[in-house]
């Protein structure tokens, strides 16, 4: 495994792979909401620390997880720059007409940090917990909106096949650029423009592939007669554990400590 890629599920036997997936989707929801909250070092220091730790207790290949990073780092390399180029405050260098201000430069690596930060949660919690399980969450989170006529269970469904999508989608990818290799085609030239024309004409079969993949699901579940998820049982029922309420009130400490650092600057 070389990626950790969201949608991605490794059955395992960790500390978070046995935990409820309402506790891992609270604490995923409220470790992304902190790091647009936190502006001191301290609270990056703590909130750093505390994924660090989710991490090792995930059991995740930590060089899988670090690759992960590299699915962002164009998005990472625009987001930089253009803070770089765009806040303004204390100048530091003059490319031209455009200046590269201290400001800018702090500014960008911050949005750096919280773009890896988004990325590893996500990765950790499709990774300790599969698509099935992420579904039935939050089927049972929303369940009130049911009472107000939202189809809390289609979405359930729809996330669901979203997910088990992702790893098929990139293992076509992967399928397709390795072809296209065999053909002669350098998918990864140093030359950023030239690595884009290569892999322009990929996008093409790609969405055939999505579409046709669609298609046969939306036959099977028709012949199947699925009529959407209305008085539908489960095998197993989420219970919530004294080790799903100890890493909750955890979670909630470490959420609380980095408010109350906010608060305290």
């Amino acid at each position: 495994m070389n990626l950790l890629l969201p949608g991605m599920y490794m059955a395992a036997d960790s500390a978070l792979h046995r935990l409820d997936p309402r506790v891992k989707m609270g604490t995923a929801i409220a470790l992304m909401v902190l790091v647009f909250v936190a502006h001191s070092l301290a609270s990056y220091a703590l909130l750093t620390t505390f994924v660090i730790v989710v991490a090792i207790l995930s059991a995740a290949p930590p060089i899988a997880l670090l690759r992960t990073l590299r699915t962002i780092f164009w998005l990472g390399c625009f987001m930089f720059f253009f803070h770089l180029f765009t806040t303004p405050g204390q100048p530091l260098v003059a490319v031209g007409q455009l200046t590269i201000t201290r400001e800018g430069l702090l500014t960008g690596a911050v949005q750096i940090y919280r773009l890896c930060h988004l990325v590893i949660i996500s990765a950790l919690l499709t990774f300790t917990t599969s698509p099935a399980q992420l579904a039935h969450g939050l089927e049972v989170l929303f369940k009130p909106l049911a009472q107000i006529g939202l189809p809390v269970g289609e979405f359930a469904m729809v996330l669901t096949i979203a997910l088990r999508f992702a790893p098929a989608m990139l293992e076509e990818i992967d399928k397709i650029s390795k072809a296209q290799q065999a053909r002669g085609v350098d998918m990864y030239s140093r030359n950023p423009l030239r690595q884009m024309q290569s892999w322009a004409p990929l996008f093409v079969p790609i969405f055939v592939a999505a579409f046709r993949r669609a298609e046969d699901l939306a036959i099977a579940m028709e012949a199947r007669g699925f009529r959407g998820a209305q008085h539908r049982t489960r095998l197993h029922q989420l219970r919530m554990t004294r080790q799903d309420l100890f890493a909750a009130l955890i979670a909630l400490a470490v959420s609380l400590a980095i408010l109350g650092l906010e608060r305290s600057i």
